[in-house]
């Protein structure tokens, strides 16, 4: 259950990642609402994970799973660019992800 946690604060913070930009630097209401209340649920999620998992190995996983995914919306989405270095960072991120979860005590 606590991987679940994790997997949900993930994909709740590539969510956050994404509202920021709609805010123009929380000059709008409703967006900046959202991306509070987005970072603040990613959060929460990442405290139940934290539960029964090492918060270095939590923490790790979390930013893991939020970095790939803002860069691959990044890519996928708002044109931004694709290098090599980008894709060799990606996958340096997706390795140290899955060898953090296969490695894990629980």
């Amino acid at each position: 259950m606590n991987w679940l946690f994790l997997g949900l604060a993930g994909l709740v913070e590539i969510a956050f990642s994404q509202s920021i930009r709609p805010t123009e630097n929380f000059t709008r209401p409703l967006p900046t609402l959202v991306c509070f209340l987005l970072g603040a649920a990613s959060i929460f999620l990442l405290s139940l994970a934290m539960r029964g998992l090492p918060v270095g190995t939590a923490y790790a996983v979390f930013t893991g799973i939020g970095a790939v995914g803002a860069i691959g919306l990044g890519i996928a989405v708002q044109r931004d660019p694709v290098t090599a270095g980008r894709l060799a960072a990606l996958a340096l991120i997706i390795g140290g992800v899955v060898l953090a979860r296969i490695t894990n005590p629980e």
